[in-house]
């Protein structure tokens, strides 16, 4: 399952590479520190949120995902709930790999305080295939630009 993540992240970076730098760049990269280096721009937002719950339809698609699978532990919204951490702030401290890892493989920490467990979604097609929607919807939400409840899907 880990060779799986890895080759699923190595493609996302590659994909991501070439869409932000252009193909012509993965020929010729120039040394960090470099005189003519840019700098790089702001990442751009993997979602769109118009008039504070409008969202893109991938957006959307992550809200009703994570209404199936995630929901029911980290509670609406993903604001956590009493066995389940808060997603909203779960993403502030962790990259979207770190997030994708603990979604697929699972997670165990168990302690004498504490008996945490994450269930691997690995395994589960919707989930898989609708990650990135469902990080999506999250990161919305954790950013402050999507507030609670149902989302509208904006009209495109």
């Amino acid at each position: 399952m880990e060779t799986r993540m890895n080759l699923r992240t190595t493609c996302m970076v590659l994909v991501a590479s070439i869409v932000t730098l252009g193909a012509g760049s993965l020929l010729w990269h120039s040394p960090a520190g470099a005189a003519d280096a840019t700098p790089a721009a702001p990442a751009a937002k993997p979602y769109t949120v118009k008039d504070g719950n409008k969202v893109d339809m991938n957006t959307y698609k992550g809200f009703l995902y994570y209404g199936d699978a995630c929901l029911r532990c980290h509670g609406p919204d993903g604001s956590g709930s009493s066995y389940a951490p808060n997603l909203t702030q779960v993403l502030k401290r962790l990259t979207k790999e770190q997030v994708e890892n603990t979604v697929i493989n699972g997670k165990k920490d168990v302690s004498q305080s504490s008996d945490l467990v994450m269930p691997a979604f690995g395994t589960d097609a919707d989930v898989v295939e609708n990650l990135d929607n469902i990080y999506d919807y999250l990161l919305a939400r954790s950013d402050g630009a999507l507030g609670r409840g149902h989302p509208e899907h904006l009209e495109q």
